[in-house]
């Protein structure tokens, strides 16, 4: 073991806790820090009153990403956790009355289109088959390449793929190519609100979130998400990475050829051959590296287009709420004004849209029994100015519409809240401008235009996670930390 080169992650989220797996299996003795006192990043989880809250992450998309990091580390995700696929998916709440169930079946769902627009399920058909193209050429084929140089690109395969994945279109009018239905266009530009940015600013590529959402599904970890990190724990321990809890990074030691000698954290000093931040970036970046040695500027990064930060509320209610599903969009507000408000002139919202999730509908060990867990997220800018004032304004805005859809009068029944936004996601996180998503998906920072996973100044630093390649959400972080381990191995090749 002493002979092998030693590599430190900093941060255990999805990406830092892929990227350790995958480097010990590779060969390197690994050491994984994390500042708070459980591993998950984001999605971490707390109990409260007999109920258990997934902090962060709640849509179990691209099960097949999942199941590719189990079964590379010689493992399985039916080993850590049972999954239950949801049908219907989820509930769209529209204007006035109107609701609309996203069925698991595809003959149902061609149904569904045809009753909002007569001819659609055709439409639907060519639609869902293009995007099952570019996610196969996507996720196979672009999504696992470290975007470090244009030859990556430069096979017969990418090359006719990047042809037809509509790289030079946005969302908005791809989508309108197909259909005319406010409804159904607005379940079909749902997934990029993921990806951080308006559909009009989201390269036409991405429906192959569509394909990701309307055929591979909508599924559930029982238990809670975080059944994930700690199958991914798990993992990691059986390969030996050491797991340093409430150990928090300070700084670095460099040796004289420039390279990271050793880190510095709240409880002494580790030395390392290689340093992975599964961290924020630009915390790593700019708070912990001297300037000399930064990849990038300070304006760099107040130039990058972030995804949003969240406001949400953890809700423990002393019955169940009628009318939700375990999965709920509330789309009966103007997504362009709350878009605007997000994007183009960051504010808090006039009339945002929100999602509510009801977990304890399909999982009872998340409540306490006859009791509802009830998680509310309204996605708002980044970098705005939050205080609890503020908060309550928004749990009364969407409480009204709440309980006018559902007839109950919910906030009587609510016997535990939390909340958590912005202030939060930079005290647990370092989170850049509180944002809750990471880097937005938008064209001028897709691939080699998002921040590089290597270090340009330090020869031994790479960096994973949401705020490079791939890209932001849970999927895209556990395939960011295997092409980081497998960048690192080829230069330092242990085996």
């Amino acid at each position: 073991m002493p002979n092998l080169p030693h590599a430190c992650v900093i941060g255990a989220g999805f990406a830092g806790l892929s990227a350790a797996s995958h480097l010990s299996k590779k060969g390197f003795r690994v050491t994984l820090i994390e500042k708070n006192d459980q591993a998950g990043g984001r999605a971490r989880r707390f109990g409260a009153e007999g109920f258990t809250f997934d902090m962060g992450p709640s849509w179990y998309w691209m099960p097949d990403v999942f199941d590719h990091f189990f079964d590379a580390l010689d493992s399985s995700t039916q080993a850590h956790y049972q999954l239950k696929r949801l049908d219907p998916s989820y509930r769209i709440f529209f204007e006035g009355t109107e609701i609309m169930d996203v069925p698991a079946s595809m003959d149902e769902l061609y149904a569904l289109f045809e009753r909002y627009e007569k001819g659609s399920s055709v439409s639907l058909k060519k639609f869902l088959k293009e995007s099952e193209y570019k996610y196969d050429v996507g996720i196979n084929d672009l999504v696992y390449k470290p975007s470090r140089s244009l030859l990556e690109f430069a096979d017969t395969r990418v090359l006719k793929g990047l042809f037809k994945m509509d790289l030079f279109s946005s969302m908005s009018s791809y989508i309108r190519k197909h259909f005319n239905d406010s409804r159904l266009i607005r379940l079909l530009e749902f997934p990029v609100l993921f990806l951080g940015a308006t559909a009009k600013k989201t390269p036409a590529l991405y429906s192959l979130m569509n394909y990701a959402d309307l055929c591979l599904g909508t599924w559930y970890p029982m238990g809670g998400m975080h059944k994930i990190v700690e199958g991914m724990v798990r993992v990691a321990e059986d390969r030996g990475v050491d797991i340093r809890l409430e150990e928090e990074v300070t700084g670095f030691s460099f040796a004289e050829d420039g390279r990271i000698e050793s880190i510095l954290t709240s409880k002494g000093e580790i030395q390392a051959d290689v340093v992975i931040g599964g961290a924020d970036y630009a915390h790593v970046d700019q708070q912990l590296l001297p300037k000399e040695k930064r990849n990038y500027s300070s304006d760099y990064w107040e130039k990058r287009k972030m995804a949003p930060s969240s406001l949400l509320f953890y809700l423990g209610v002393d019955q169940p709420i009628p009318g939700l599903l375990h999965h709920n969009l509330f789309f009966d507000e103007d997504f362009t004004q709350h878009a605007h408000e997000i994007y183009d002139e960051p504010q808090w919202p006039e009339r945002p849209l929100f999602y509510a999730s009801c977990p304890s509908k399909t999982d009872p060990s998340v409540a306490p029994e006859g009791k509802e867990n009830l998680f509310l997220l309204i996605p708002v800018a980044p970098g705005l100015m939050d205080d609890d004032a503020t908060r309550e304004h928004y749990y009364n805005l969407v409480m009204d519409r709440l309980e006018e859809r559902t007839g109950m009068d919910v906030r009587s029944s609510v016997i535990y809240k939390r909340s958590y936004a912005h202030r939060e996601f930079m005290e647990d996180y370092h989170a850049f401008k509180g944002n809750a998503y990471g880097l937005a998906n938008t064209l001028d920072q897709t691939a080699l235009l998002k921040p590089s996973l290597k270090s340009k100044k330090v020869k031994n630093l790479y960096f994973t996670g949401q705020l490079t390649t791939p890209g932001p959400g849970v999927p895209p972080s556990l395939i960011s930390g295997e092409v980081v381990s497998n960048e690192i191995a080829k230069e330092f090749n242990p085996k």
